[in-house]
């Protein structure tokens, strides 16, 4: 499948709530959550190498439509709802097309 859609999020933890909040958003590739959705192609969870509390999210979805469907849901608005626990702050958010990549864990 081809990503037509991305976006990338950075998050702010409260301080001290980094590990908490990368905990919760690595559960959105638990089955039945938005990113194990045939859907998303991509959903990359990484952290600020100088600050532990700054968690970036890059999602690839299939398309805007997608992605919209999708976070609609159940399982994504359960991970959305318990964000506001644990960011200190509103995201930043860039969207984007994807051209091309490669990631291999």
């Amino acid at each position: 499948m081809t990503a037509n859609h991305g976006f990338a999020a950075t998050l702010t933890a409260k301080p001290g709530m980094g590990d908490r909040l990368v905990d919760l958003l690595l559960t959105g590739l638990d089955e039945g959550g938005p990113g194990a959705s045939e859907h998303c192609v991509v959903y990359l969870v990484s952290r600020s190498a100088s600050d532990p509390d700054v968690v970036h999210v890059i999602e690839g979805w299939t398309s805007e439509e997608d992605h919209h469907r999708i976070f609609a849901g159940e399982a994504a608005q359960a991970i959305v709802a318990r964000l506001g626990e644990l960011v200190a702050k509103e995201s930043e958010y860039a969207d984007f097309v994807p051209v091309r990549g490669k990631a291999a864990f």
